[in-house]
C-alpha cells in the first residue's frame, strides 16, 4: 500500500474528531487512519477555548441525543482521564437562583436531571449552599455533584497519542489544510492523499465542507464568540469551584458562570456576541466572506429579530467591564471592578434553519463514502467519546468496516 494510501480520512483535530477516530482505531486497529488539522497543533479552535467544564447532563432534553451522549460521554471521559493520567477533578457545581422565578426554574432543572439520571440532586437553602460557597447570594440553589472540570487540549492530545501507538501506520498531520477533495482523492498544503472514505469533523467550517461535497444544506453555521473575564489573584478565594445562573429558557447558553479551571485560574463569563469572523477571537476582527455568508442567510436575520434585545445587551456587555460586572454581582454581590480582568475569548458554532432557530441536537449526515458531523454543540467535549462510538457505529454500517 502507498504511504499515501488510508482507509479512513478524518478532516479536523477537534476532540470531535480525534475521540471519533481514537474509537475507529481501537475497536478497528488495523485501519489506516490519517487525520488533518489545519493549525499547528490540535484542539486549537472550540475545543481549546471553552470553558473546560464536564457537564453532567442537567439541562438537555431527556431521550435526546444531547442527553444521552453527555450522561455517557462524561462517564466514558472520566474513565479515559484515569486511565491516562489526566487531570480532572468532579468538584461538583451550584446553580443559583437570584429570585423566586428562578428557584420554580430550578425544580424543573432538576426533575429533568434526574430524568437524564443523575443521581444526589439537592435543592439548597441559603444556609446550606453558603457551606459550599461562602460568598454567594441567592434565594435556592441546585447541587449537581456530577459535574467538574478537565483540560480538553490534553484529553485530545492523548486520545492522539493512543491512536498512534494502536497503529503506527496511522497519521496525524498538523499545519496541514484540506484544499479539496473528490472521490477518493484529498488535496492538501501537504500534498495529497487517497482513502477509501472520509469523515469530517471541521467544527466552524462543518458547514462549507458539506456544501463543497454537494450536500443541500437546509442550516448554516453561525460563529458567535464569548468574551471571558477571570479573577484577579486577591478575588481567587472569593470562588471554590462552579457556579452557574439558572439559564434562561428562551436562548441556548447557559449565562454568565464561574469556573475554577484544572491550571487553578477562575473564569467568569462567557458572554454570547455574533461574530464577524468565524475563527475571530478578538471583537474586531472580520471577514468579509464570513460576515457576507452569515448575513446573506435569511436564518441569521430571523435570529436577530426574535432576539434582538438579547443580542443588543449582550454587545454591550462585550464593549463595557462595568456592565459585565454588574451580571456577575448578581450572584457574588462582593466583587469589585479590580477583582476581574480581561481573559481570552472563545467561538461557538452554532447551526441556524432557515426559521432562525438553533438547531439543538447532534447532526450526523451520510453522503457517498463521506460523514459529515454538521453539528455537535455543547456539550460536545464532554460528550466526545459517546460521539465517537456513534461515528464508529455509523461507519462501520456505512462503510462496511470488518
Amino acid at each position: 500500500m502507498e504511504t499515501n494510501q488510508y482507509d479512513i480520512a478524518i478532516v479536523g483535530g477537534g476532540i470531535v474528531g480525534l475521540a471519533s477516530g481514537f474509537q475507529l482505531q481501537t475497536n478497528f486497529p488495523n485501519l489506516r487512519i490519517v487525520i488533518f488539522e489545519k493549525e499547528n497543533e490540535l484542539a486549537f479552535h472550540q475545543t481549546g477555548n471553552n470553558s473546560g467544564v464536564i457537564h453532567s447532563g442537567l439541562y438537555y432534553k431527556s431521550g435526546s441525543y444531547k442527553a444521552n451522549n453527555c450522561v455517557s460521554g462524561r462517564k466514558l471521559l472520566i474513565q479515559f482521564a484515569k486511565e491516562n493520567n489526566i487531570d480532572f477533578d468532579v468538584c461538583g457545581k451550584l446553580v443559583v437562583a437570584v429570585n423566586n422565578d428562578e428557584a420554580e426554574r430550578l425544580i424543573e432543572l432538576k426533575n429533568n436531571g434526574e430524568k437524564n439520571g443523575l443521581i444526589g440532586l439537592k435543592i439548597l437553602e441559603p444556609n446550606e449552599f453558603k457551606k459550599i460557597e461562602p460568598n454567594i447570594s441567592g434565594v435556592k440553589a441546585l447541587w449537581v455533584p456530577q459535574s467538574g472540570i478537565i483540560d480538553y487540549k490534553s484529553v485530545t492530545n492523548k486520545l492522539a497519542e493512543n491512536i498512534l501507538s494502536i497503529n503506527s501506520n496511522s497519521l496525524i498531520l498538523t499545519g496541514c489544510e484540506v484544499l479539496d477533495f473528490f472521490n477518493n482523492k484529498i488535496i492538501t498544503s501537504k500534498g495529497n492523499f487517497y482513502s477509501k472514505h472520509n469523515i469530517f469533523c471541521g467544527g466552524l467550517f462543518s458547514d462549507r465542507l458539506a456544501i463543497k461535497d454537494q450536500l443541500d444544506l437546509k442550516m448554516q453555521i453561525v460563529g458567535f464568540r464569548g468574551d471571558y473575564y477571570r479573577l484577579s489573584e486577591s478575588a481567587k478565594s472569593k470562588i471554590k469551584n462552579l457556579i452557574y445562573p439558572v439559564p434562561n429558557p428562551d436562548f441556548p447558553f447557559l449565562g454568565v458562570h464561574f469556573t475554577r479551571m484544572t491550571n487553578g485560574e477562575i473564569e467568569c463569563g462567557p458572554n454570547a456576541v455574533f461574530t464577524f469572523k468565524r475563527e475571530g477571537y478578538n471583537k474586531f476582527d472580520f471577514s468579509f466572506k464570513d460576515t457576507f455568508q452569515s448575513l446573506s442567510f435569511i436564518g441569521t436575520w430571523k435570529l436577530f429579530i426574535n432576539n434582538w434585545k438579547f443580542g443588543y445587551n449582550e454587545y454591550k456587555r462585550a464593549f463595557s467591564k462595568s456592565l459585565f460586572l454588574k451580571e456577575l454581582q448578581k450572584i457574588i454581590p462582593s466583587l469589585k471592578r479590580d477583582d476581574i480582568v480581561s481573559g481570552r475569548s472563545g467561538v461557538r458554532a452554532m447551526a441556524l434553519d432557515k426559521n432562525g432557530m438553533m438547531i439543538d441536537d447532534f447532526k450526523i449526515v451520510k453522503n457517498n463514502n463521506n460523514l459529515h458531523v454538521l453539528n455537535p454543540p455543547s456539550p460536545a467535549a464532554t460528550a466526545c467519546l459517546s460521539i465517537g462510538i456513534q461515528i464508529m457505529e455509523e461507519s462501520k454500517k456505512i462503510f462496511k468496516l470488518e
